[in-house]
């Protein structure tokens, strides 16, 4: 992208990802959130077209691009009207394998780095747990050595996807928290197979994406190898950090597209419904939230782009991305909620699908870190506040 014109590749790339995603309808999305069932065929189309490997490396089966591409990649997803559901769906395969590509060993990249990227290894990243929350330094599920690797035994929550997964990236305390000199230390990271004798996965139901599970994981005595280590031991933490800035990025545009897909049903509605003669759309009390969405996501969607770019660059973006997610999930809320409130009461009724874009939208409101806790990086990295937590 050459300033604010996107270039001939990521017009290229739209269109690309428009044709697979145009082959599933509203239809299909509102089928796959009534029963729960997951997206495989999309995912399929998805993982034929290489999208999966999109940022990763083109020695393992990737495209060798960066931040933006993906950027463009997810956001035109969610705007097909796939949502989240569509965009939880591969999300992980796109930036969540990063941490072994930066700093597993070279035999452990060709171990596993083309499987996840073609979609034939399903892996899954547990790192939150019910009693840490946002507080990481916090994770009680230890991995403790063993003659022949580690064995790992604790609880995981939120964990994406853990019904089909066969390979688990996790995130344990290798160092009791009272041994390290900072809280933040002594965390590992562990890659390894999913094994479901050791791990019981319980979904957890939710208000929307059901087509993509969250799970509670109870982990027991799980056998892995040494060679599961990822990187040094006790470094972990510092691990996922570098992953943290491409995650908001993801998000952001995610939850844009969303917001454009909701508005752009409210926009068509409004000009076929017709109420006292005229349709609502002349209204402009119909049209301004509409156009004022509008224009709240295009700003949304530009500093996700600078974000990207700076990271691309291998610039700081933290602000940019921290700020980027925050104005995504919450003007893509708002796009959405004007969206339902422009239907009137048909906007509640399942058959026009923004309830379910509606409530899809509070995901990126939540998660990956909340509201809150990015005005507080805000405030204490870009203005200098003084910590307030």
């Amino acid at each position: 992208m050459s300033g604010f014109l996107p270039s001939d590749e990521h017009r290229a790339i739209e269109e690309a990802v428009q044709r697979i995603c145009a082959k599933y309808d509203d239809a299909y999305w509102a089928e796959t959130d009534e029963t729960g069932r997951f997206p495989e065929a999309f995912v399929a189309d998805m993982a034929e077209g290489g999208w999966l490997g999109t940022a990763m490396p083109e020695e393992f089966g990737g495209a060798g691009l960066g931040l933006v591409e993906a950027a463009i990649v997810m956001r035109t997803v969610t705007q097909s009207g796939a949502g989240f559901s569509g965009a939880s769906a591969i999300h992980l395969n796109i930036f969540g394998a990063k941490p072994i590509e930066k700093f597993g060993t070279d035999a452990q990249k060709h171990a596993w780095l083309p499987g996840v990227i073609s979609g034939s290894d399903k892996m899954c990243f547990a790192v939150t747990e019910p009693d840490a929350g946002l507080e990481t330094s916090a994770i009680t599920t230890r991995a403790t050595r063993t003659q022949d690797g580690w064995s790992i035994t604790g609880r995981k929550i939120w964990t994406t996807s853990a019904q089909r997964a066969d390979k688990i990236m996790m995130l344990a305390r290798t160092t009791p928290r009272e041994e390290v000199a900072r809280p933040t230390d002594g965390l590992s990271l562990f890659f390894c197979d999913f094994d479901r004798s050791a791990i019981d996965a319980k979904p957890i139901p939710k208000m929307g994406r059901k087509a993509v599970e969250c799970n509670m994981l109870f982990i027991e005595d799980l056998k892995v190898p040494a060679d599961a280590l990822i990187g040094e031991e006790g470094k972990g933490f510092k691990y996922i950090l570098s992953g943290l800035n491409p995650e908001r990025v993801l998000f952001a545009v995610e939850a844009v597209g969303l917001g454009r897909a909701a508005l752009m049903k409210a926009a068509q509605y409004a000009k076929d419904r017709v109420v006292f003669g005229r349709p609502i759309g002349m209204n402009q009390g119909v049209q301004h939230p509409l156009a004022r969405a509008w224009c709240e996501l295009e700003a949304a969607e530009l500093l996700a782009m600078k974000a990207a770019a700076l990271f691309d660059a291998g610039l700081d973006c933290g602000a940019e991305a921290n700020a980027a997610k925050y104005l995504g999930a919450e003007f893509g809320f708002k796009a959405c909620e004007a969206a339902v409130l422009a239907h009137g009461g048909m906007g509640y009724a399942k058959e026009y699908h923004v309830e379910r874009l509606f409530r899809e939208s509070m995901i990126a409101r939540i998660a990956p870190v909340s509201r809150e806790m990015i005005l507080n990086f805000v405030a204490e990295r870009v203005l200098g506040l003084p910590k307030s937590y």
